[in-house]
């Protein structure tokens, strides 16, 4: 019975530790919270000016979003991916989250998860309950699953559905993906739907973000919205591109939205239209800037023989690999590192890997980004005095942390 699958599931790893942090903080403790990941950014002023101009606008919006908006969302995606989408591709839902559910609800097959992967694709695989397949991936290919090990999936019966979640900028790792062509072969030569989950797209390290839409469009629903590169996670507001080949579920999607979520809010909507037609270059740039420079400190102040870490690539995490014959798993793991340090982490286990596997996500986003950027607009190079400065309890939490790896 659903219910009682319902019932079974764990609340958000990614919501509880926040609010474990802030329960810890109330009575008084130092916390590091590098558990939750959020932008540490205020969104554009320009874009709130928006949001303020048109606070009254009250009336129900189209279920499958404002049409100016969608066809905004279009033209700015279109000139990114190299295919021409319009704005009836578009779905605008009350954050990707909830879109993502509603694939799931719908969607009739199986479910291709890589490990690591977010903490909420399978319980909301499982809420659908559609069968999942889980990968685990090599340090050695990004945290990403290979072509040949997608195929091997999907040969145990070519004649199932199958949905993989491709997402990059990765959360946890941190990590892009650099197989996409072999990756987009395989769903090309079966019956494989691709969700790529862009949503720390924008906050790609390197230029020329490279999206698996653009080799196989065809096949390729888009996931992203404002959350994290516009510093808007409570505005709630994220968008599907769902190809024409895909209308089916487009408009299946779309139904369901209608008995659930109705429509976005409004004045968000229109707000959201500036985010996508003026130019915020600048204010990217500066983000980018920001958290490159944090998260190579992080990187270069972690990483030793006790620790295996990645240099982060986009977004605002990593995912160090410790060295201990201290603790069982990973959950125990950072239960101690809390208790000890006061430095919050998620365990590997949260995002599909082996319990035993000493894998943790580390988000380096506890500090004032605005400070941060006021401070350093334009900075072509921010060094370590600049850290230490805007983001201190970056620097105290890594101390921290690389001192506990070295004693466990």
């Amino acid at each position: 019975m659903l219910k009682n699958i319902i019932k079974n599931l764990k609340p958000s790893s990614t919501l509880k530790i926040n609010e474990i942090s802030r329960e810890l903080e109330v009575k008084g403790e130092k916390i590091f919270k590098f558990g939750f990941g959020q932008s540490p950014f205020q969104v554009p002023l320009g874009i709130v000016n928006e949001l303020k101009n048109n606070a009254h606008q009250n009336k129900y919006m189209p279920v499958q979003g404002l049409k100016e908006l969608r066809e905004v969302v279009a033209k700015y995606t279109s000139s990114k991916k190299d295919y021409n989408y319009n704005s009836e591709n578009v779905i605008i839902g009350p954050g990707s989250k909830e879109l993502m559910f509603l694939l799931q609800v719908l969607f009739e097959g199986e479910i291709i998860l890589p490990a690591p992967s977010w903490v909420s694709y399978a319980p909301q695989a499982i809420i659908g309950r559609n069968k999942i397949q889980i990968i685990q991936t090599k340090i050695e290919n990004n945290w990403f699953p290979t072509g040949a090990e997608i195929e091997q999936v999907i040969l145990k019966n070519k004649n199932k559905n199958y949905l993989l979640f491709l997402n990059s900028p990765n959360n946890p790792s941190g990590q892009v993906c650099n197989n996409l062509e072999e990756i987009s072969k395989i769903a090309k030569k079966y019956n494989l739907i691709i969700l790529s989950d862009e949503i720390y797209s924008e906050l790609s390290f390197e230029e020329g973000f490279k999206s698996i839409a653009s080799f196989c469009p065809e096949k390729t629903i888009i996931s992203t919205g404002l959350s994290k590169w516009c510093g808007a996670g409570g505005w709630r507001l994220g968008y599907f591109i769902i190809p024409n080949t895909l209308n089916k579920l487009r408009d299946a999607i779309n139904v369901l939205a209608s008995e659930t979520f109705t429509s976005v809010s409004a004045p968000i909507q229109y707000a959201a239209i500036t985010a996508y037609s003026n130019d915020y270059s600048e204010y990217l740039n500066n983000s980018k800037n920001i958290l490159r420079a944090v998260g190579n400190y992080v990187y270069e102040n972690l990483k030793s023989n006790k620790v295996t870490i990645n240099k982060p690539q986009g977004g605002f995490y990593l995912m160090p690999e410790f060295s201990n014959k201290s603790f069982s798993t990973s959950s125990k793991m950072c239960d101690n590192l809390l208790k000890k340090t006061g430095v919050a982490l998620l365990p590997g286990s949260d995002f599909g890997f082996d319990e035993k596997k000493m894998l943790a996500r580390l988000s380096f986003t506890d500090f004032d980004g605005q400070e941060f950027m006021n401070n350093v607009k334009n900075e072509k190079k921010i060094n370590n005095d600049l850290i230490l400065k805007f983001a201190p309890k970056i620097v105290e939490g890594v101390h921290k942390l690389k001192k506990w790896s070295e004693s466990i």
